[in-house]
């Protein structure tokens, strides 16, 4: 009897040995497809809510952002804290704002690959169906240009734009496009630091819109350039360009 028993279990020692490294095998699968749905969840909560990537498609913020270059936008803050003059953001097209876009024929393996990767953040296929510029003019802001030394003036206050304005050498102020405006409340005056070569809001005063840009379209604050390496940091905002504009209530 103790021979028989010995023999049967010399028979199934096998399937215990060939069970368990298997078992181990869809654990450590399991438990790698666990960590990468979490990790896609939380970086499309954090592209949703938090912070989104786009490329820069335009010349129209040279010196400030360059053409290709890759930046982060902060979506919650503004949510909160609000907007202030000198704030670079990105928005979605007012209306009449970008010429139609042409489509494009790709293979589903690339769309569902810029699909995959655009929800961590890591690819931005909608860059072009938005716009960057830099805040001029808040809600009740009256905004002209230009004074008779070519600057833009906020609630009466001229600005001097030269520590982010792109400029030929020599050139004192962008060529003069003339615009005397008031903000509507829930919107924005924008305005690109490639003065000359920036299609914003003063081309677009024939449009419904007016030139205006409404908060609502306002995607988030760029405050990032994480690409190429050699330009990665923080944005300059600028905002001491407009610490003497006074208040829309107490402009002269």
């Amino acid at each position: 009897m103790s021979s028989d028993h010995a023999g049967h279990a010399d028979d199934s020692a096998p399937e215990l040995s060939d069970g368990k490294p298997r078992r181990g095998w869809l654990i450590f699968l399991r438990d790698v497809v666990v960590i990468v749905v979490i990790a896609l969840l939380v970086s499309f909560l954090v592209k949703t809510f938090l912070v989104r990537s786009f490329y820069i498609p335009s010349a129209s913020m040279t010196q400030t952002l360059l053409v290709d270059d890759r930046i982060l936008v902060d979506e919650i803050t503004p949510r909160f804290g609000g907007y202030e003059r000198g704030d670079v953001v990105v928005f979605r097209d007012p209306g009449g704002w970008l010429p139609p876009s042409p489509e494009v024929s790709r293979s589903p393996l690339v769309d569902g690959t810029d699909w995959v990767l655009s929800l961590v953040g890591l690819a931005a296929p909608d860059s072009d169906e938005h716009l960057i510029k830099r805040i001029i003019g808040l809600p009740g802001d009256h905004v002209v240009c230009c004074n008779a030394l070519g600057q833009v003036t906020v609630n009466g206050q001229p600005i001097d734009e030269s520590p982010y304005l792109n400029l030929p050498a020599g050139k004192t102020a962008p060529s003069p496009v003339p615009f005397d405006v008031t903000v509507p409340e829930t919107s924005l005056w924008v305005l690109g630091d490639n003065r000359d070569n920036s299609q914003d809001s003063r081309f677009h005063l024939d449009q419904p819109g007016a030139g205006f840009v409404p908060m609502d379209n306002v995607v988030g604050r760029a405050f990032l350039i994480t690409w190429p390496f050699d330009r990665f940091g923080l944005i300059d905002f600028r905002h001491s360009v407009f610490a003497g504009v006074p208040a829309p209530e107490s402009a002269p």
